[in-house]
């Protein structure tokens, strides 16, 4: 199974991470699948790459709680529900 989370860099008492894809077997500095963003929470700055955070988001995998958080904030899962909506009506005006 694959999990959005965390991934610690920077320096001592400067903490900055990386938002990853990453298998759940992994540790947390652990190889990971890609790089879908990254936080820093010092200086309040996050910059994500939504098109694979969705897409893996479709695949099934399960964000951590932080990274479900920093992610509501920027608005993706608005944006996944929008994507979706469209699809279900774009198939239900075919059907038709």
């Amino acid at each position: 199974m694959v999990k959005l989370r965390l991934k610690r860099c920077g320096r001592k008492k400067r903490a900055v991470y990386r938002i990853v894809a990453i298998d759940v077997r992994a540790r947390r500095e652990g190889r990971d699948l890609q790089k879908v963003g990254f936080y820093d929470p010092i200086n309040n700055q996050t910059h994500l790459n939504v098109p694979t955070i969705l897409y893996f988001l479709e695949q099934g995998a399960q964000p951590t709680g932080t990274v479900y958080d920093i992610s509501k904030k920027a608005g993706i899962f608005a944006e996944r529900h929008r994507n979706r909506s469209s699809i279900l009506s774009a198939s239900f005006n075919e059907n038709a």
